[in-house]
């Protein structure tokens, strides 16, 4: 298994980018085929679910190391920012309205279950195992779950104030790091099963989809609408468009940045010193403007099937992040993990059967809490292209409410552990 010290096998990132295409590539072409065997075992396991796993073999066995290579940070920076842009542009903003208050219920349901979901673990964990309580210093339990909480409320800029604010040591913080990649990766498997099922799942729990349906079918209408066989300069448009916004995010960034930091340092809790927070923020603005436009008619010729195929890329390299090793490395602090996420999903489910909310707004309402903007997107487009920019906006109030929430468990978390 792979030593988080060792020099992976492969190194070289335009190698790493093959191997990711070649896996995603294969996938496509066996859940596609009609070979009874493929066909047997793609009925049960998602096509999706198999892009994510694949790549975090590569990882778990030292062939490919996301510490060592950069594609993940391309992806992530450059193909999300324009898969965003070419998801939009098909939206209508009055049928996302028109989606209710659902949405927002099972987000707000899922940030209270992060924040009595640490207390809670803390308090199972501490009858297994006395001796992670008690401890008063910087190394103390309490404070590095404190910092987690931060990241699975709001993101990384979150995570790091909590870090601060309640003076977790390096120590404790890295393990607390390696919970949130084993745990949120874990999770997050399960929410791309729930996407390609999500159909049998809200039949069987009675949940009403009519509001997204409706925004589905306005989606698709349109596309058929006006489809018609698409030319060479129609996807040089559709990369214009795509990579022309995220320049345009990358360059306002980088004096948005700055100057949040220089003259307004306090915001940083509302992640407005974060770069990528504000790509995510403008190319998202970017392709709702745009759907207003005659740029629309660029989902006639294929604009979202670009934006996925950059996606699919995203959760490539996303997978990459997965070493299953891990949950040996550290079995206690990975029990917490659990424990806590175990009260998060649980009580979703709960909420959502009470209001009966469709599956997708539990998956989104879950990962805009623990994935931020990141990943909400891609869990939500996972559901349909059109629904994207549902998990951005929920994912960005997650960043508004990330620090103020994670103080609050926090606080919490220092009284049971102390």
């Amino acid at each position: 298994m792979s030593d988080p010290l060792a020099t992976p096998l492969i190194t070289n990132d335009a190698t790493v980018l093959g191997l990711l295409s070649l896996i995603l590539g294969f996938v496509f072409y066996s859940s596609n085929s009609q070979h009874p065997v493929w066909k047997k075992f793609y009925q049960y396991v998602p096509a999706l679910l198999i892009c994510y796993l694949l790549p975090s073999l590569l990882n778990t066995f030292g062939i490919v190391s996301a510490k060592v290579s950069q594609v993940d940070e391309v992806a992530k920076y450059f193909l999300l920012p324009a898969c965003l842009v070419l998801l939009t542009l098909s939206i209508d903003l009055k049928a996302i309205g028109a989606l209710g208050n659902k949405a927002i219920i099972m987000f707000l349901t899922g940030t209270v279950g992060v924040v009595i979901g640490g207390p809670i673990a803390l308090l199972v964990i501490s009858a297994m195992w006395p001796e992670l309580i008690g401890v008063s210093g910087p190394d103390a339990v309490w404070r590095g779950m404190a910092a987690l909480a931060g990241s699975w409320i709001g993101g990384g800029a979150n995570m790091l104030a909590m870090k601060e604010i309640y003076g977790a040591d390096g120590k404790i913080f890295t393990i607390m790091v390696t919970v949130d990649i084993v745990v949120a990766n874990l999770w997050m498997a399960f929410l791309l099963y729930f996407a390609a099922n999500h159909k049998r799942i809200d039949a069987k729990s009675g949940a009403d989809t009519s509001g997204i349906d409706r925004l589905i079918n306005k989606v698709e209408a349109f596309e058929r609408e006006h489809a018609r066989r698409p030319e060479l300069k129609d996807f040089m448009f559709i990369l214009a468009i795509g990579f022309g916004a995220a320049g345009f995010a990358h360059l306002a960034a980088d004096f948005l940045v700055p100057f949040f930091k220089e003259n307004y340092p306090n915001l940083e809790k509302f992640s407005l010193h974060s770069k990528l927070f504000w790509i995510i923020v403008l190319v998202t603005t970017i392709g709702l403007i745009l759907s207003f436009t005659k740029v629309r008619q660029l989902e006639a010729v294929g604009a979202s099937k670009v934006g996925s195929s950059f996606l699919y890329v995203l959760v490539a390299t996303i997978g990459l992040h997965m070493d299953i090793t891990q949950i040996v490395e550290a079995p206690k602090y990975v029990v917490i993990g659990l424990i806590w996420m175990a009260v998060h999903v649980i009580l979703l489910f709960i909420v959502g059967k009470m209001i009966k909310a469709p599956i997708f707004y539990l998956a989104v309402g879950s990962k805009a809490n623990i994935g931020g903007a990141a990943s909400a997107p891609v869990i939500a487009s996972a559901f349909h292209p059109s629904l994207a920019p549902v998990g951005v906006l929920l994912a960005v109030l997650g960043y508004a409410l990330g620090t103020y929430m994670a103080w609050i468990c926090g606080q919490l978390l220092r009284i049971i552990g102390s």
